[in-house]
């Protein structure tokens, strides 16, 4: 009879050892997931929702991307990408906007006749909705982008609160490059830099 408990004791002791185990293992990996979720977030990407509509038609509010932060360090930004931001203050806006490069530093924009021009450049602007034509949101029409910053401008001009209206925005601003359009998935499509942008 003696024996027997001793035999049950130990099948007990087995048991709660053996959910320690489970639980530790459970546990270590919960831990090292969030580890690497918040390093990707940190260091490689992040997800970002679309909310406002200056970036039509390219762009349509409720879709979701994935913004690299990663090839930035290595590989600029240029002309023609998407890139999402800090809102500068005369955006008066609390979330990150989202715009593409028009115009990287030491180039000369400018807005005449409905066109963009860069460098005395106009742009072949295919991806801009409708057609409208970019006015100017205040009287200046010229801009030298500055060392360390871009001019950005949105898609769907006529909505499009960018740097006609703030001016360019610092690099240091940018939280990273539009990569990948994942959702609805009818949507789904990688988001290549447009080159017509010289």
């Amino acid at each position: 009879m003696v024996g027997r408990e001793i035999g049950f004791m130990n099948d007990d002791v087995d048991r709660r050892s053996g959910l320690f185990r489970l639980t530790l293992t459970l546990a270590e990996t919960l831990i090292s997931a969030l580890v690497i979720i918040v390093l990707l977030q940190t260091f490689v990407g992040r997800t970002y929702a679309v909310e406002q509509t200056s970036m039509e038609p390219t762009l349509e509010p409720q879709q979701r991307l994935i913004v690299d932060r990663l090839t930035p360090r290595f590989d600029p930004y240029k002309p023609g990408d998407i890139i999402v931001f800090d809102a500068p203050a005369l955006a008066d806006l609390q979330a990150p906007m989202i715009k593409r490069v028009i115009a990287i530093e030491g180039s000369v924009v400018e807005m005449a006749n409905g066109r963009v021009y860069v460098n005395g450049l106009a742009l072949d602007e295919r991806y801009t909705f409708g057609d409208e034509g970019t006015q100017p949101t205040t009287d200046r029409t010229r801009w030298v982008v500055p060392p360390g910053q871009l001019f950005v401008l949105g898609d769907h001009r006529a909505v499009s609160v960018d740097s006609r209206t703030f001016g360019p925005i610092e690099i240091s601003s940018v939280i990273g490059r539009a990569w990948l359009r994942f959702l609805p998935l009818e949507d789904a499509a990688l988001l290549t830099t447009d080159t017509s942008s010289p």
